[in-house]
């Protein structure tokens, strides 16, 4: 941190490292804001303007290895545990022909998968994306690298907020009333 007397009154940054890791989350949630305005105003150019951010993301991992996908495998792929919302953006989906429900030709599991429209409307989003944004990231020093470093930083730390949420939630909520 440059300069630590900026973070003092701050009630996240008790040390050094408070300020740094609340830096970094701070960085974290404005990168997800500008990319989930990138997300859906690519969207809306390839005429899926009428997806919200988490439907747009869904159907991105259902294309995904062009295989389809369980509703399980989804939410596991995203890090989320909220199947009844996840499951109401696949009939949203599925609704504007996007992608089908398939059956599991042994049991009683559904997979989705992408349809032909789905297909023309990803190929026109990567083909845009690859222009507006690969295109002008490519050009960064080292890029690959430094990516590849960012995305294992960011999977290990996501492993950590996991637990730290879950060891919280077996506090007592009388600390609330302290």
């Amino acid at each position: 941190m440059d300069d630590m007397s900026l973070y003092r009154s701050w009630h996240l940054a008790r040390t050094e490292h408070d300020a740094i890791t609340t830096e970094f989350e701070w960085v974290m949630l404005r990168f997800n804001e500008a990319f989930e305005r990138f997300c859906l105003q690519l969207g809306s150019t390839v005429g899926l303007g009428s997806l919200s951010y988490q439907e747009l993301i869904i159907l991105n991992v259902i294309r995904m290895q062009d295989r389809p996908k369980p509703v399980t495998i989804i939410a596991r792929l995203l890090n989320r545990d909220d199947i009844p919302n996840i499951q109401y953006s696949l009939r949203k989906l599925a609704g504007l022909e996007l992608i089908i429900k398939e059956k599991e030709p042994q049991g009683k599991n559904f997979n989705y998968a992408m349809t032909d429209v789905g297909r023309q409307k990803l190929n026109l989003y990567a083909e845009l994306r690859g222009r507006l944004l690969t295109d002008q990231t490519s050009s960064i020093d080292k890029v690959d690298e430094k990516l590849q470093q960012t995305a294992r930083l960011i999977s290990m730390l996501t492993g950590i907020y996991d637990e730290a949420g879950r060891i919280s939630a077996t506090y007592s909520s009388d600390l609330a009333d302290d």
